[in-house]
């Protein structure tokens, strides 16, 4: 079951976990959905994961069925949902079974996406349609179809991985089709934040500030030297950690980062997530 409205009060000296909470997070297989969801699984909190890739993937390591097994090991509860987040009825049913399992929902993790940085001249239609149905109608949908869970809970939370929204045309001119299906993310924390606000449903987003080791990252064109500078997904999981304990009516409509959302908790030594370069050596992410 979920946690009560008592166990999510955030007052002074309440404890900052996620024990018993209901996590539904998209994507999480692999890579920062995973480490999230490891996070929320040491403090005992159960954790719903929906994904694609329920049979081994030749390229990719992991399924919702691995990830399932991490959870559990780590504390939490785990259910695996193979599932298509562009697809309506999967959403639909990935909610309605964790609510089925759990109790109720009282955080959404919007996880999944796809990336491609080809320039307009460059990009397959089909790849801007693969990031605009996952990135934007995904993030929408799956925040929509969860609205009656997270308002029955005591401390509802959507957090989004996606950037801040961050006008500079240099970001549009690299690789506009990515740029706008990311940026659509970070409009749905935007709105709903505005539109929730009187319902208590917190509604972030978080970006890493640096490079994070992901098969994304390794994937690119001299993806082993960059991943050397660059952090680990452990870093946004503290991060989102600590967005998601807060209270919900007082952390709303925010674009963070995880370098901030650290600072804010009296973290300052960083050097712990990175994986080889010193501090002044990372590469910061885009949209920043």
């Amino acid at each position: 079951m979920t946690a009560s409205p008592e166990d999510h009060e955030s007052t002074p000296g309440a404890p900052r976990s996620l024990a018993g909470r209901t996590v539904l997070m998209s994507g999480g297989s692999r890579g920062i959905g995973l480490a999230i969801a490891l996070r929320a699984a040491r403090d005992g909190a159960n954790v719903a994961i929906m994904a694609k890739t329920g049979e081994p993937h030749p390229k990719l390591e992991g399924t919702v069925h691995t990830a399932a097994e991490q959870i559990e090991a780590a504390g939490g509860r785990a259910l695996a949902i193979v599932g298509d987040v562009r697809n309506d009825d999967d959403v639909r049913a990935a909610v309605d079974t964790t609510v089925s399992t759990f109790g109720g929902i009282d955080i959404v993790v919007n996880n999944a996406s796809a990336i491609d940085l080809s320039k307009t001249a460059d990009v397959a239609m089909k790849r801007y349609d693969l990031m605009a149905d996952i990135n934007v109608r995904g993030t929408f949908m799956l925040s929509k179809f969860s609205l009656d869970a997270l308002k029955r809970s005591g401390n509802p939370h959507i957090l989004t991985l996606s950037p801040p929204l961050n006008l500079d045309p240099h970001w549009a001119g690299l690789h506009l089709a990515y740029t706008m299906a990311k940026y659509g993310m970070s409009l749905t924390t935007l709105g709903l934040a505005e539109e929730l606000r009187e319902d208590g449903v917190a509604v972030n987003s978080l970006w890493p500030a640096t490079l994070i080791d992901t098969a994304a990252i390794r994937a690119m064109p001299g993806g082993d030297r960059l991943v050397q500078a660059a952090r680990s997904p452990r870093i946004v999981a503290d991060a989102a950690h600590a967005v998601l304990v807060r209270g919900a009516r007082t952390c709303t409509g925010n674009f963070f980062t995880d370098e901030q959302i650290l600072r804010e908790e009296g973290v300052t030594d960083l050097t712990g997530y990175s994986l080889g370069a010193p501090e002044g050596g990372l590469i910061p992410d885009i949209f920043l």
